[in-house]
């Protein structure tokens, strides 16, 4: 927990409590999934291209437990056992994904991490991402900034499109509407220096938080791919929306986050885009 000691003392008593509790349960999590990484895997398909495996229900299991040992009277909602909404949560609430990035995990790419934000309200006011295989730990609270490993992280300095490194996601419907997501991937790749599409929208926010990337879209996302790196984002400095400009929540199924400065250069190339959702 020594990660973390620099990032409360910039929280709030509350916030640091919380956020005590959410990277207890990232790590023991997190722990798990690395023990389990090179383990055959007992994989099911929520949909073609959808997976679920052992590993996610374990994550799973072990933040239940961090989290009712801690006996903070807030709601759930999780990929695999809570993810149905019938409106937005407007108490508290947990927002998590035990293993993002599970078709990753199950093919041996080490690039996943569980995924941990805590909200009140319209307002996300903990975040926790822990890249197990790196031993990477991001987190931070609601006016307290973001962190890396105990060091404070802040956004790129990138200024133009064409000097940007980019990270974008494909939907678990890609193959039945490919176009949605090739011609939007067309028009920013002939306008970005690079593109990467590693498949763990948590961890991406991640990196553009902490300045390895500069900016980040996707399509069909669900709040807990989101809602710690959101919170993560913005405490280092950077922008978010919507694909039109508008103003994001987790519950947007859409996402563009930038370093604040490459935003409406990115957000114009998006826009010109026809139907591009």
């Amino acid at each position: 927990m020594k990660r973390i000691e620099s990032c409360m003392t910039c929280c709030g008593p509350e916030s640091a409590n919380i956020l005590k509790i959410a990277v207890r349960a990232a790590l023991k999590a997190g722990k798990a999934l690395r023990e389990l990484y090179d383990k055959p895997h007992q994989v099911s398909h929520k949909g073609d291209i959808d997976l679920v495996t052992e590993a996610d229900m374990s994550s799973e299991r072990i933040i239940f437990a961090v989290l009712d040992k801690a006996r903070l009277n807030a709601e759930i909602l999780t990929e695999e056992s809570h993810p149905v909404y019938n409106e937005i949560p407007t108490g508290p609430v947990w927002i998590i994904d035990p293993l993002d990035g599970t078709t990753n995990f199950v093919h041996g790419f080490p690039w996943f991490a569980v995924s941990i934000a805590y909200a009140e309200g319209d307002r996300n006011r903990v975040g926790v991402i822990y890249c197990p295989m790196q031993n990477e730990l991001f987190c931070g609270c609601v006016d307290g900034g973001a962190w890396l490993n105990g060091k404070p992280i802040s956004v790129s300095r990138v200024r133009v499109l064409d000097e940007s490194l980019l990270a974008t996601g494909f939907p678990y419907d890609v193959r039945r509407k490919p176009s949605e997501v090739m011609d939007l991937l067309e028009a920013v790749l002939t306008r970005a220096q690079g593109i990467r599409r590693a498949g763990a929208a948590a961890l991406d926010l991640a990196y553009v938080a902490c300045g390895r990337l500069d900016g980040f879209w996707e399509i069909k996302l669900k709040p807990w791919d989101t809602a710690a790196g959101q919170l993560l984002l913005e405490e280092a400095g950077g922008k978010i929306s919507d694909l039109r400009g508008g103003t994001y929540s987790p519950f947007i199924p859409e996402i563009l986050a930038t370093n604040g400065l490459i935003h409406e250069e990115l957000l114009s190339v998006i826009k010109a885009v026809p139907d591009h959702i």
